[in-house]
């Protein structure tokens, strides 16, 4: 195990926000609400007739990047790294979420609305997005890492773990 990091501060963040309308309450994959929302706890269970009351409530079609929207994305992500000075160690934009491996001297929910804001508004600067809703849900997962085990794990899980690379055409 990593050397412990003394202080009360982690060292990075793993950080993973998906896309809107992608993974809806009652998915047949579960889900996470206020009842199932504890680290390592089971799913909700799936449920056809909530997942097809969140579908009738979507603003529009979920939201699903195609290469240019991607690109975008991680064009968006080193952007307000390099402007906020973080470090960013690992990204990984797929067509339904993002994951960002990323040390800053900001809170997590800070991290998590910045990396948004800037995608955002390089979605609607490339044509990706043009609904006034947001692309993104409403929340996302931040999850501390504390030391340097910690972050190889996390961006080996960010490089390796997502599957296969996604082609650069669509």
């Amino acid at each position: 195990m990593g050397k412990w990091n003394d202080t009360d501060e982690p060292l990075a963040y793993l950080i993973t926000f998906r896309t809107y309308g992608t993974w809806l309450a009652g998915d047949e994959r579960g889900s996470i609400d206020r009842f199932h929302n504890k680290y390592r706890s089971p799913r909700a269970e799936s449920n056809i007739i909530r997942e097809q009351r969140q579908t009738e409530k979507l603003k529009s079609e979920p939201f699903v990047m195609d290469v240019r929207a991607r690109r975008a994305v991680r064009q968006a992500i080193e952007e307000v790294c390099q402007y906020r000075e973080w470090a960013l160690y690992a990204r990984n934009v797929r067509t339904n979420h993002a994951h960002v491996v990323i040390a800053a001297v900001a809170s997590s929910d800070r991290v998590l609305g910045d990396l948004k804001a800037y995608a955002t508004r390089r979605l609607r600067e490339k044509g990706c997005w043009d609904h006034t809703h947001s692309p993104w849900v409403d929340k996302g997962s931040k999850r501390n890492l504390w030391n340097s085990d910690h972050i190889s794990a996390a961006v080996n899980y960010v490089i390796t773990g997502q599957g296969e690379d996604l082609p650069e055409f669509d």
